[in-house]
């Protein structure tokens, strides 16, 4: 019988970009680092048989051997590998990631950590607010204790609590079930190891992927337990150690209907700061704008806010609170990057000599304070699995990233946005000034921010950019970054959104825009 197949695009773990057929199978043939754990790997069940995609089975008027191919193929999607991500699991609820999968990746977060630890007894799982949240919780629950292993259920909370709790209680792994920025139907899970560790594509996710794809997954024969934990008191005085003499403040906090409206009140019910709200009921229809900080659209009230009531600055926080992106007293944004800078040159005062990581997206102003104050300047790539592994290795006192994590040594190396408005705090209660003053002497130079292109083939043009400014310092770090006397740029694929990424900073207005377009042109040619 006349046979077609149902083309279908297809996509790699972790990666966020389609690819078709062609490229997919010219990958497995040089035996491309994800192709293990794909679902589209090719497979034989005999000499001459594929297994393929259910979107690219054969039609076919034999409906035997039709349904022998839809079998078969199934057998390998039980779990959408696409909600595998470079550094976190995420999908949309319940099509791509719900009760079952949960379950199952429980299960699979468990044996996985038993191939590379003995005696996992413990396992915290903390939840954000969103609708899918508790559901996905209790499941994920589930398969840990089919597992064997107990989970630690601390509730509601922030996900630097997670990771807090992980490292203050020495316990083998925790896992938030959040989305962190993305919109209300989304959730994933964030998961960390012994210390606070994190565990992303390259050090885990892989491997959980693998084994939680299994039809069946052998329980132990033994069940854990489910043991509620109260930890909010010991977090806050935890996160108060970061605290030193802060004045009444008047601060605008947009919890953008996330976990900072929960965390806020519990760490500053005992400060002198004048906090005013926005949007701190927690509801995961985020009714009123994404959880999503870094998109300046999501910034309007908060900027509006600060202005009308005289405050002395604003904070808005990401939907699980690890995060977060600040306004000065006239309601302009600050460059995450200009933040790292002024807490940089503060911890710095007190250890000079220790090294300070971030991304390297990051303005060139940032290892100039750091080197200047008497730091280590650690350009690293972007992510936080990235930065974390670094700050480790170098025993570095603090990080950050444009994404408006930041980390601290004396926080088990992890992120935290309460910490970070903390510490902020501190700096203007000692200096006693406009939050504005602190940025001024920072804005020497014109950046573009972060412009992002759909691109066809990312690899090609990144090596095309690079031939094209070949007479700058290049180096291949994360994408491609060029750097010239007067100016940089860097392009690089994200791991989370089908795009290319163009950052790029130059010493006048006019320089940057000019190299701007030059990039753009080069992006947008055929």
């Amino acid at each position: 019988m006349p046979k077609r197949r149902v083309q279908a695009k297809r996509r790699c773990p972790g990666e966020t970009y389609d690819i078709n057929r062609s490229i997919c199978k010219g990958r497995q043939r040089v035996h491309y680092p994800k192709c293990p754990v794909c679902r589209y790997r090719v497979e034989h069940t005999s000499d001459t048989y594929e297994v393929y995609d259910e979107n690219e089975i054969e039609e076919t008027e034999n409906s035997d051997e039709r349904s022998f191919i839809q079998l078969t193929s199934n057998q390998d999607q039980q779990i959408d590998l696409g909600i595998f991500k470079s550094y976190d699991i995420r999908g949309v609820y319940p099509e791509e990631l719900n009760e079952h999968t949960s379950e199952k990746i429980g299960m699979a977060t468990v044996q996985f950590l038993k191939s590379i630890k003995d005696g996992v007894e413990n396992i915290v799982v903390g939840r954000d607010g969103r609708l899918s949240s508790n559901v996905l919780a209790k499941s994920l629950m589930k398969g840990i204790q089919e597992a064997g292993v107990n989970c630690i259920d601390i509730g509601e909370v922030s996900t630097d609590v997670t990771y807090f709790s992980v490292g203050h209680y020495n316990y083998d792994a925790g896992i938030t079930v959040t989305a962190s920025h993305n919109p209300s139907e989304y959730n994933g899970f964030k998961i960390c190891h012994e210390k606070a560790m994190p565990i992303s594509f390259d050090t885990g996710l892989a491997k959980i992927s693998e084994i939680s794809r299994q039809t069946r997954l052998a329980a132990t024969g033994q069940s854990g337990k489910i043991i509620e934990k109260n930890i909010l008191d010991e977090y806050k005085k935890h996160v108060l150690s970061f605290a030193g003499r802060i004045r009444p403040l008047k601060i605008v906090v947009d919890a953008g209907n996330g976990m900072a409206g929960k965390m806020v009140p519990l760490v500053f019910e005992d400060l002198p700061c004048k906090i005013v709200p926005l949007y701190f009921n927690i509801d995961g229809n985020f009714p009123h704008h994404d959880p999503d900080p870094l998109n300046k659209k999501n910034l309007q009230d908060l900027q509006k806010k600060v202005r009308t009531t005289k405050s002395h600055l604003g904070v808005a926080f990401d939907g699980d609170a690890d995060r977060c992106v600040f306004v000065d007293e006239n309601g302009q944004v600050i460059g995450c990057d200009l933040i790292t800078a002024v807490i940089a040159k503060e911890f710095l005062k007190k250890e000079r000599g220790a090294a300070i990581v971030y991304d390297l997206r990051s303005s060139r102003v940032l290892p100039e304070e750091i080197k200047e104050s008497g730091g280590i300047p650690c350009r690293e790539k972007v992510g936080h699995s990235h930065i974390k592994i670094t700050m480790r290795e170098r025993n570095a006192l603090f990080g950050g990233e444009l994404s408006g994590h930041y980390y601290f040594r004396d926080n088990y190396f992890a992120d935290s946005g309460i910490i970070a408005l903390l510490t902020v705090l501190n700096i203007l209660s000692n200096k006693n000034v406009p939050m504005s003053n602190l940025i001024a002497p920072l804005k020497r130079y014109y950046a573009t921010g972060e412009v992002n292109f759909k691109v066809e083939d990312k690899e090609k043009k990144i090596a095309e950019i690079a031939e094209h400014f070949k007479e700058g310092k290049i180096d291949y770090v994360d994408g491609v970054t060029v750097q010239f006397k007067d100016w940089w740029f860097n392009v690089r694929k994200s791991n989370t959104e089908p795009f290319l990424r163009l950052n790029l900073e130059g010493k006048t207005k006019a320089l940057m825009e000019k190299r701007q377009k030059q990039i753009i042109d080069i992006i947008q040619g055929d």
